[in-house]
């Protein structure tokens, strides 16, 4: 390989790095959640932490209204969470799973959001072992009953 050639090659192997940095910053932009909780549960501060890791940007608020938020996101009191999310265009209450939210958002369906009841032991951000199957409910636009989204 001549000199000329080689200077060639590197030219361009360097011109096309900033275009393949630029795409891959756009694949791992992370996703924004506003994540509202009780000032003193420390559980939902390990859930921020579980969708930080990733591939989501919490911002935490902590607040002493949380089922009013609950309410007003159309989520039912029997199915609230201990937290409430606002990811994308949907709520998402409780301690979901990233593979279940993700779900949510590739699918798009037209739902208010999904909730994972409670305060189920083993469920992301939550201490204890998991027991048995936890059921995410979808939560409809039109007033219909919660169906189930996704059982883990």
């Amino acid at each position: 390989m001549t000199r000329r050639k080689f200077t060639t090659m590197l030219l361009a192997t360097a011109a096309a790095i900033p275009a393949l940095t630029a795409q891959g910053a756009r694949a791992t932009a992370l996703i924004p959640v506003t994540l509202y909780k009780n000032p003193s549960c420390t559980c939902c501060e390990g859930y921020a932490q579980y969708l930080d890791q990733n591939g989501f940007k919490v911002d935490v608020r902590p607040t002493n209204d949380l089922a009013e938020i609950s309410a007003k996101a159309g989520i039912p009191a029997e199915l609230e969470g201990c937290h409430t999310s606002f990811i994308s265009n949907y709520v998402v209450d409780g301690h979901v799973p990233v593979r279940t939210i993700r779900k949510l958002l590739d699918e798009k369906p037209a739902i208010v959001g999904i909730t994972l009841p409670g305060m189920p032991a083993g469920a992301p951000g939550m201490y204890g072992d998991k027991t048995g199957p936890l059921t995410v409910y979808a939560i409809s636009r039109d007033g219909t009953p919660p169906r189930v989204f996704a059982v883990y």
